[in-house]
């Protein structure tokens, strides 16, 4: 079976019986030029070894195969998906390969060689910590093409002062160059969500920090937003001596997180890493 021979994505739903389950966070693109235009989104792809997560009945699946990307690799959770996603697999043979997992578990640098990118259209309900995972492992990836819930995708992207500007907001531009790329009202998936999406290009700044420093960012950042309308002196006493902190990194302890830029988390975190703070 060769791709004009396959079967419609609606009828690949509806033969598979793959009514899109909320508890799974299932919002299906159905709409083969939607598809193509995400696709289109993550840039070149000639070479590159493609991840895509929740690819559900294989809308995106398709518009990336159509590309010149070595292979696509998608990671599906739903077993009825994995199904017709293996007649893809078997109209593009040895371009697509299923694996059948929880995406949260894989690890992207382990799954395909470089260079890699991810293209997906996340599955609502684990898109964030999705995102943080890859993440911290972002010094092996080329660079990522995300659907988010439209709240989400601004909170990537938002500025510093802004009121969606947050820990995923420091944690994201720390470690990447973060474009909203396009947003999509609720009519263009099966079934509508409740909510407009929007597709997050995520592409990884050179410097890699390292796994330490890493995590005395998720520690700082975690510190700081848990208790935004405390200022810092108070927010970050979980931390250790927090006016020591902040005056290592010459940072005003009546501060409040929401005011401080990228840079000066970087300087914060980089402190809380040499003083061991907890």
């Amino acid at each position: 079976m060769t791709g004009p021979d396959l079967p419609s994505l609606r009828e690949t739903v509806a033969r598979h019986g793959l009514d899109a389950r909320k508890s799974l966070g299932q919002h299906f693109l159905l709409d083969p030029a939607v598809c193509a235009r995400i696709a289109a989104l993550a840039g070149a792809l000639d070479g590159r070894h493609v991840i895509e997560v929740g690819p559900g009945p294989g809308g995106l699946t398709r518009a990336l195969l159509a590309s010149a990307a070595a292979e696509v690799v998608a990671v599906e959770l739903d077993r009825r998906a994995v199904a017709a996603l293996a007649e893809l697999a078997a109209a593009h043979p040895g371009r697509l390969r299923v694996v059948e997992g929880d995406a949260l578990k894989v690890d992207p640098g382990a799954l395909v060689p470089a260079p890699r990118k991810i293209v997906a259209n996340l599955p609502y309900n684990v898109a964030t910590p999705l995102l943080v995972g890859w993440l911290r492992g972002a010094a092996a990836l080329e660079g990522m093409t995300l659907m988010f819930q439209q709240e989400v995708a601004e909170r990537i992207c938002a500025a510093p002062g802004a009121e969606a500007y947050g820990r995923l907001s420091v944690l994201a531009q720390w470690r990447c160059r973060c474009d909203m790329l396009l947003r999509l009202p609720p009519g263009a998936f099966s079934p509508p969500p409740k909510v407009w999406s929007a597709v997050v290009g995520l592409t990884p700044h050179a410097e890699d920090p390292g796994s330490v420093l890493f995590a005395a960012m998720e520690r700082t950042t975690a510190a700081a937003f848990g208790q935004r309308r405390k200022m810092l002196r108070g927010a970050l006493k979980s931390l250790g001596d927090a006016e020591g902190l902040l005056a290592a990194a010459g940072i005003d302890g009546t501060r409040r997180a929401e005011t401080l830029t990228v840079a000066e988390f970087d300087t914060l975190a980089r402190v809380v890493m040499k003083v061991g703070g907890r």
